[in-house]
């Protein structure tokens, strides 16, 4: 438990005190978001904001959770290296996807084809990675099954399990990706999303079937681990929101949403909740459904079903405030995170495992 707090609370400071000197570099290097013409009207104004600020939430993360560590005695281990990967690899993809943005003046980056390989690479690498290192046990960070509040069903396989992370890796990150669009939409929901993960890996680790042989019991690797990351990475985000807040000073570009949604799906596949992130993360299932509807009616009739994709900007040109859509899709995801977390301890309770 010690920690998580430490972990988290040097994340949170180190983000906090890092992102006033980086905005204040990026301004000077003119290093600012480059916003489209056929958006809302009103994001004209942020043109020039500073972004790629999802350096700093990845860098307090991975000093938090190694300081963390060392401070405390604690060892790392597999499952909270391997996420950290995912983050850090899911970060680059992005940092290049932003790079292209601003150094090249190319207002969407990587074409879709490019971004989707990076994140597959990425994710595959993950997957073959975490079906390894067993400890003295024999789990490993990731099983070669579905969950939804544990292991069910038969094995699916290696082949089939790697393809599995890589939907779940790239669905993840595109969705927060997709939620990133009005200042601290993504952040809030995000910083949610990961404090249910602190819960859940602190629940596991109280109920594991390693130290305690019970009904209901968890078969997890390194569930106190999880929680550790989860809160270092929760803790960046919140010292960048604090710049991030209505009217950012600077965005985390894709650099930080990619970052982020790698993030959220590397907790899922170590705790074995992976379709639970599905409801944990409703807010960002919404937000990219929105988009696959946009499209798809596109396609098929040539008519819009939103005034604009993702959802938030469909509000924005109905004339809701930019604070009003963050405010009540923060709501939205609380009450989504509430409902995973409700199901999760009743599951656990009645041994529905």
């Amino acid at each position: 438990m010690t920690t998580i707090l430490l972990s988290g609370a040097l994340s949170l400071v180190i983000a906090m005190l890092g992102t006033r000197p980086a905005i204040t570099v990026l301004r000077m290097r003119k290093l600012g978001q480059q916003v489209r013409s056929d958006g809302p009207q009103a994001h004209l104004s942020k043109s020039g904001t500073p972004t790629m600020g999802g350096i700093i939430i990845i860098i307090a993360s991975l000093i938090g959770y190694v300081l963390g560590h060392v401070l405390t005695g604690d060892p790392m281990t597999a499952s909270g290296v391997l996420v950290l990967f995912l983050l850090t690899g899911l970060g680059l993809v992005g940092f290049i996807d932003d790079f292209l943005k601003l150094f090249m003046r190319r207002s969407l980056g990587l074409r879709s084809g490019a971004k989707l390989l990076g994140q597959a690479v990425v994710g595959a690498i993950f997957a073959v990675l975490a079906v390894r290192f067993p400890d003295s046990f024999d789990l490993t960070p990731a099983s070669e099954h579905l969950s939804f509040l544990t292991d069910f069903g038969a094995s699916i396989g290696p082949v089939l399990f790697v393809v599995w992370v890589i939907v779940m890796v790239t669905g993840t990150s595109n969705a927060v990706n997709f939620t990133d669009g009005l200042d601290g939409l993504a952040c809030g929901p995000v910083i949610m999303v990961l404090a249910a993960y602190v819960i859940i890996g602190g629940w596991q680790y109280r109920n594991d079937c390693t130290r305690v042989l019970s009904f209901g019991c968890y078969d997890v690797r390194d569930p106190l681990d999880a929680a550790v990351v989860a809160a270092a990475v929760a803790g960046a985000c919140f010292g960048f929101l604090w710049w991030n807040a209505p009217p950012a000073k600077i965005f985390m570009g894709d650099t930080g949403s990619l970052a982020l949604g790698g993030a959220l799906a590397g907790l899922a596949i170590v705790t074995r909740t992976e379709l639970l992130l599905l409801l944990l993360g409703g807010l960002f299932v919404i937000i990219t459904l929105s988009v696959v509807i946009q499209v798809g009616s596109y396609k098929l009739t040539g008519k819009r079903v939103f005034k604009m994709a993702p959802l938030q900007h469909h509000f924005e040109l109905a004339g809701w405030t930019e604070t009003t859509i963050v405010v009540r899709f923060w709501l939205i995801a609380g009450m989504f995170v509430g409902l995973g977390l409700w199901i999760f301890y009743r599951g656990g309770v009645a041994g529905i495992l």
